[in-house]
Formats: structure tokens, sequence, C-alpha cells
């Protein structure tokens, strides 16, 4: 039961090249930079990556990006990374780009055992019809494109289906985890977190503070460590560091 490993090297020593990873993280905010740095030193690539964006600033999955060790996304936002835009037009990599709803419930139906579900979400759009291109050819052309999904009907209102996300492993951050996998979440931190988790058959989390089991009250817990297979604690100074991606301030 106890789950700890040591260091994040150790806990992504098995993730090989062209693994696919359930990624957590809004932005900046709750993203496992620690276990993120421990995959590029290990030289992992080829990773198909299930993450709400790609990073920025140089930090998040923007290491990996940057590096070229990733080869597919599935996620909801490009936003302000130059270089996953550069990378997606010159045909460097495919992106699989969905509705932002429908990428939490298509991790959450995945971790449930849920293999589709019937959403409103992109009806009447190439999301539900199909030709979204997916790889560009690098001359401006489409060198894949999204297939068209399943639209049914019910009461009068039309729904495509999407399907649950599986991935070979997942990484997240936690504020709190015990030795048996239990993790809580701090505010804005929590977003794709859980979803991530649940949906990786080896789920990875570095974790803020490290406390024995029982410490933390079961309401309290956002994800159950029955997700869970590798818990890494962090150092007060990996802990600390948490980047802003867009600084504000108000009077």
């Amino acid at each position: 039961m106890d789950k700890v490993v040591a260091t994040a090297g150790e806990a992504v020593a098995d993730v090989p090249d062209g693994a696919s990873l359930a990624v957590g993280g809004f932005g900046l905010s709750g993203a496992p930079n620690v276990l993120i740095q421990a995959l590029y030193e290990r030289g992992t690539g080829g990773l198909k990556v299930v993450s709400n964006n790609c990073g920025a600033m140089e930090s998040g999955l923007a290491v990996l990006l940057a590096a070229g060790r990733i080869a597919r996304v599935t996620g909801s936002y490009i936003g302000g990374n130059k270089e996953f835009a550069r990378q997606y037009l010159a045909g460097e990599l495919e992106l699989e780009l969905i509705p932002q709803g429908t990428l939490a419930e298509r991790l959450r139906a995945g971790g449930a055992g849920i293999p589709a579900f019937y959403t409103p979400a992109g009806v009447g759009t190439q999301v539900a019809e199909g030709g979204l291109p997916w790889r560009y050819d690098g001359s401006g052309g489409v060198a894949l494109a999204s297939p068209p999904k399943e639209v049914r009907e019910f009461d009068g209102v039309e729904y495509v289906l999407e399907r649950g996300i599986r991935t070979d492993f997942a990484l997240v951050r936690a504020a709190r985890g015990d030795r048996h996998g239990n993790l809580v979440f701090r505010r804005a931190a929590r977003n794709f977190n859980p979803l991530a988790a649940m949906a990786g058959r080896i789920t990875i989390a570095e974790v803020e503070e490290l406390v024995e089991p029982g410490a933390i009250d079961p309401d309290a817990v956002h994800v159950p460590g029955v997700f869970v297979q590798r818990v890494v604690p962090l150092t007060e100074e990996q802990a600390a560091d948490k980047r802003i991606e867009f600084r504000t301030v108000s009077g």
C-alpha cells in the first residue's frame, strides 16, 4: 500500500517512447513540472499527450514540446504558445482540438469505465461532421483530417458520440497526498488534475506535502488512492516553484 517513490526519475523510468499521457494542469496552474522535467531528462519521445494545453513560458509540457518529444496532442487550447502553433502548422505535430468540456468528460468517462457518451457540444460543426485538420503537410494543405462522428437524436435534440479517453500513464500534481495515493488539490490547481488521474492506467502524482495515511479527512479527498499507483514527494524548493503565466494586480 505504500506507493511512495523516492525520485521523479525513478517514477517515470518505465514510460516508453510513444506512450500516451494524460497530464493535469491549466496553463501553468497545477502542472506536474517535476515529473515532466524527469521525462525530458530521460529522453523519452514520440509521446501522445492528452492535456488542456501544452504549457507556456518554457514551463510545463512546453519543455517536452520544444525538445520535439511530443508527437500528438489531444487538447482544447493552443493559446499563446507560439512553438505549439508553429509545430502544428508546419506538420510536425498532430493535434486533435476538441471542446474543453468534452475533453473533461472524455477523461472522466475513461476513468469511470464508460467507453463513450453523447453530448450536444460540436453538433453542426466539423467536430461532428469531420474535416478538422489533425495534421498539416507543411505547405498549407491538410495531411490528416478528423473523421465524422455518429450523431443521434434524443427528445428532438441532436447529440454527437464522443469516446472516453484512457492513457498508458497520467502525470498530476497535488497539494497533499498520503502514502496510499489519496490526493487533495488546492483551488485553481485542481483543474484537470483529478480527471487526468482517473484516465491513466498508471498514474504518477507529485505532491507538495506528503502525509501519513489517515491524516487526510476522507471527505476531503479529491482523488482516491485506487486511481494512483505512484506518489513522488517534492522538496520544499520544488513545491514552492509555482510560475504565473499572466501576472495581474488590482489597485
